[in-house]
């Protein structure tokens, strides 16, 4: 005889649904999202690394209001910013020092750097 473990799982309703051990793993559909995400953090990595560019402040500002202004501004009159390049930081500031929010965009460099060969090498 096999003895069968029985998992206890809590549903939204707060009622508890005993479900077999196989039926306790992953979602349907999690791993690849996982997997998903994970490649996609990759191919950004790989674009926004600083040997292929740097990033380049566009905006800085410690009053949020004016942040969220000129990012309002910023998205319907500038149709030129590719926004999958743009990254956004807000540091968390203290009494001392308050929070400053700091828009970038990524350029590209625009041809080998020096110490780096010519693509045609």
């Amino acid at each position: 005889m096999v003895n069968a473990l029985v998992v206890e799982r809590w549903v939204g309703n707060g009622l508890a649904v005993m479900v077999e051990p196989s039926d306790a793993g992953p979602m349907p559909g999690q791993r690849k999202r996982k997997r998903q995400r994970r490649d996609e953090a990759e191919r950004a990595a790989a674009c926004f690394a600083s040997d292929v560019g740097r990033w380049e402040v566009l905006f800085e500002t410690q009053d949020g209001a004016e942040w969220r202004a000129h990012i309002r501004r910023l998205r319907a009159s500038d149709t030129q910013i590719d926004w999958s390049a743009v990254r956004v930081d807000t540091f968390c500031g203290r009494t001392v020092q308050p929070t400053t929010f700091r828009l970038s965009l990524f350029v590209p460099n625009s041809g080998p750097g020096p110490g780096r060969g010519s693509p045609d090498n």
